[in-house]
């Protein structure tokens, strides 16, 4: 509820996980404009409950909405979500805030900037190139050795992103890319082709003040190769003084540096090689993954918290927390159920949800299709059926549950 004596911050494009973030400031005594970088929400994401704030603002103009935000008298700007970064750049500089700076954005939302800035600073990463001609990209590939990595330049969640090993398919994939938007509706107007890092992929959650950062928590990725995608599977907790995690957060430090994340949350994913660690790529935002009880069961802390404490409370967030590392409490696993089923769901059977909700480890389920959406063969994170949040005494327990979840997870979906 607003109050007009309490301080405000500012979100921009909260979906998905932003939608974390209110209650978090709300916890803390502050109030939220909402900001929303396109003139319709988009429809590809969970879109921000703007019930939660005391007033939503459609920016057409950055100049305009910083004169509007001013006469609330803001002490943050956070983007919520990933296309609101270079607008949360632009307003916090604007109205003489802490933020990473408007000039920087583009090594925050280009995926080759970002690599770039990387190359600049003499951080380990991957070889690449960007094009808006399909044959210059095959070229490339060609050149450099297979497999490559072909994705688009500003999307998420896996979005088209294809391991290729021939020059057939980087062509289809790059033709895709550039027939087709992104999951924000922007369109693709160059395809980005990389090395393949080949190694053990890794999540680093971290918030950050000043440059002095927290590691909210070091994840491993399992994935499963279907085509040429790579397809989600579950994500488990390291121990954070466990192989590889000291060197993976040491590379991380340097790489948000290079590109320019010193304020708010990063979410980045990175391989480590034979070399060592190289950056897969790195969003200023809250983790897909982030659900603030489940995050304050198995590490005592949860990012969203920590996001807004940074923003409003920036001298205890560096008295507390800033400069330290997670600590594991409990087995952690984030399951992200994929599916070969194609067709318009029906119903949803809650029996079957509510024997994978009974199971011992589950915290939580997210049913992502609902009854009368279309469900099709998983290709990336989107097209995902379910998110199970597992956590346990033991490894046992864990992937005990997690096998049976995977036993059940397509009978939750009943299809016309």
């Amino acid at each position: 509820m607003a109050h007009e004596s309490r301080p405000v911050a500012v979100l921009v494009d909260a979906y998905t996980t932003g939608n974390f973030l209110p209650p978090a400031f709300d916890r803390l005594g502050v109030d939220l404009i909402h900001v929303q970088s396109t003139p319709e929400l988009m429809q590809s994401m969970l879109a921000p409950d703007l019930s939660a704030y005391r007033g939503n603002l459609v920016c057409a103009d950055p100049a305009v909405t910083a004169g509007e935000l001013a006469a609330y008298r803001p002490v943050a700007v956070v983007a919520g979500q990933e296309p609101g970064v270079p607008l949360a750049d632009e307003l916090a500089d604007r109205l003489g805030l802490p933020g990473n700076g408007a000039a920087t954005s583009a090594a925050r939302r280009d995926k080759y900037e970002m690599i770039e800035a990387l190359r600049r600073a003499g951080v380990r990463c991957a070889r690449q190139f960007q094009s808006g001609d399909v044959e210059e990209i095959v070229g490339w590939a060609e050149r450099n050795g297979y497999p490559v990595v072909v994705k688009p330049l500003a999307s998420a969640a896996t979005d088209k992103v294809a391991v290729c090993h021939g020059e057939a398919e980087v062509r289809k994939s790059a033709e895709q890319i550039l027939s087709e938007k992104t999951i924000y509706n922007e369109t693709n107007s160059v395809v980005l082709v990389q090395s393949y890092l080949a190694g053990t992929e890794y999540v680093v959650d971290t918030v950050s003040y000043d440059g002095k950062r927290y590691v909210c928590g070091v994840w491993q990725y399992t994935k499963r190769l279907l085509g040429t995608h790579n397809i989600y599977d579950i994500e488990t907790l390291l121990p954070e003084d466990a192989h590889p995690v000291p060197e993976l957060v040491s590379y991380i430090h340097d790489a948000l540096d290079a590109v320019g994340i010193r304020f708010g949350p990063a979410h980045a994913e990175v391989i480590m090689t034979e070399d060592g660690p190289a950056l897969v790529e790195v969003g200023a935002r809250l983790a897909g993954n982030m659900h603030p009880g489940f995050h304050d069961e198995c590490l005592g802390a949860n990012q969203a918290d920590l996001t807004a404490l940074a923003a409003t409370r920036p001298d205890e967030f560096l008295g507390r927390w800033a400069s330290r590392c997670y600590t594991k409490r409990l087995e952690a696993a984030v399951y992200t159920a994929p599916t070969t089923l194609d067709g318009v769901v029906d119903s949803i059977d809650r029996s079957v949800v509510a024997e994978i909700e009974a199971l011992p480890s589950v915290y939580g389920v997210n049913v992502k299709i609902k009854e009368g959406g279309r469900i099709r063969p998983t290709v990336d994170l989107y097209t995902s059926t379910l998110r199970v949040f597992l956590r346990a005494d033991t490894t046992e327990e864990l992937m005990r549950d997690y096998e049976r979840v995977r036993e059940l997870k397509d009978r939750v979906y009943r299809l016309r």
